[in-house]
């Protein structure tokens, strides 16, 4: 009987810290996160654009500096 007290107590225990966490996020703020790990590939990015309608804000890829690509060891 305590142990399912306990299993009781620990899932609602969850359940508020999970909406505690998510209490101050809007609905624009988790479609952005939901879209971020599109967003660093623009080619990936315009798919996901073109079959969800929703816009990724894609950021270009940073491009090796010189000297920094082909390092030999």
């Amino acid at each position: 009987m305590i142990e399912i007290a306990l299993n009781l107590f620990g899932i609602v225990g969850f359940w508020l810290a999970i909406e505690y966490c998510l209490k101050h996020q809007t609905a624009e703020s988790l479609e952005d996160a939901s879209l971020m790990p599109f967003a660093d590939d623009p080619e990936v990015a315009r798919r996901v654009e073109l079959a969800t309608g929703k816009t990724v804000k894609a950021v270009a890829p940073e491009e090796a500096k010189p000297g920094w690509g082909n390092l030999e060891v």
